[in-house]
């Protein structure tokens, strides 16, 4: 038997599995808003973004704070567990998984902007 098509097979499995368990977490952690419902609310609430700091120099939504995924560990006690919190990215890939971190630690009431911050076509600031 060629064990290379057995460790192909078995890779599979975990990254399939990976997915599977980010998708179920994603779906307890977070609440996917559009940008309409996102323009609603997030002014009452602590917006995040959690690009790098060139990313969110280069421009980002007007009233956002700047805590980059690779730093949220380290950080999330800067975010107030009492309030919402409206996260971002460029996509809703590292916004997923800011928001699973959060969710572990005990936030609850987490938002992420459907599409990332590539979609927005509100306000923005650039440095």
């Amino acid at each position: 038997m060629d064990w290379s098509w057995v460790l192909a097979i078995a890779i599979l499995v975990v990254l399939l599995g990976y997915e599977v368990y980010q998708y179920t977490m994603r779906k307890k952690a977070l609440t996917i808003l559009t940008e309409e419902e996102f323009k609603k609310d997030y002014r009452k609430a602590q917006l995040i973004d959690v690009r790098e700091p060139k990313e969110f120099d280069a421009g980002h939504i007007l009233g956002a704070r700047n805590i980059p995924m690779s730093q949220m560990k380290a950080r999330k006690a800067e975010i107030r567990q009492d309030l919402p919190v409206y996260l971002y990215c460029q996509s809703a890939q590292r916004s997923n998984r800011a928001a699973i971190m959060l969710y572990k630690a005990g936030y609850k009431n987490l938002f992420q902007l459907k599409g990332g911050y590539k979609k927005w076509t509100g306000k923005t600031k650039s440095k």
